[in-house]
């Protein structure tokens, strides 16, 4: 979907609604509990319920998405609950975001996928530290699409890290139907 679609879900109040009452990713929150708070990127953050969720708990949040409504929200939210998440508009898929290289102890992609963003995001981690990565996948007779990898093809883009935790199957998130792919990954020590 384009930008200007998601700006229009949000505007509208459905979406926004969906997620101001969505939980945190069960996965982000299970694994964050077991790291010491630092530097956490979240992409394609929405209206912020894994960012905020990290921001309360200590971790230094930058938080970015392309629907400038998201962002709004977000950071209303994190006024409202007295956080700092650092959070801006950018269109990932046209590059506006440069990730740092070796400057995040945690990056999620929650429920996103552009094929060409796990090589910087990889690069983005810090040496010891983790990315998590949950992604729609085919159903079989299914081909890949933009938005969906096939089974199996997630762990393929982290060949090289410690897996940590890798599933496939029913998502764990209600308001997703559609299966998913999980990996938690440690960019290892000395890469």
């Amino acid at each position: 979907m384009e930008i200007s679609g998601w700006n229009e879900r949000y505007r509208s109040g459905k979406r926004a609604t969906e997620d101001l009452v969505a939980a945190p990713t069960r996965l982000l929150m299970e694994t964050a509990k077991q790291l010491e708070p630092g530097k956490a990127l979240d992409l394609a953050c929405g209206t912020g319920r894994n960012a905020l969720w990290l921001a309360e708990r200590g971790w230094s949040v930058t938080a970015v998405d392309g629907a400038q409504a998201a962002i709004d929200i977000l950071r209303s939210r994190a006024s409202k609950r007295d956080v700092t998440v650092d959070a801006r508009v950018a269109d990932l898929e046209k590059n506006e975001y440069r990730i740092e290289d070796s400057s995040w102890d945690l990056i999620a992609m929650c429920y996103y996928l552009q094929r060409n963003l796990f090589e910087p995001a990889k690069q983005g981690v810090a040496p010891g530290g983790i990315l998590l990565a949950i992604v729609h996948i085919t159903e079989p007779g299914e081909e890949p699409t933009a938005h969906r990898l096939r089974p199996g093809e997630l762990e393929r883009y982290f060949q090289g890290w410690e897996i940590l935790h890798h599933r496939e199957g029913k998502a764990s998130d209600t308001a997703h139907l559609r299966p998913v792919a999980e990996i938690v990954a440690r960019r290892p020590i000395g890469s």
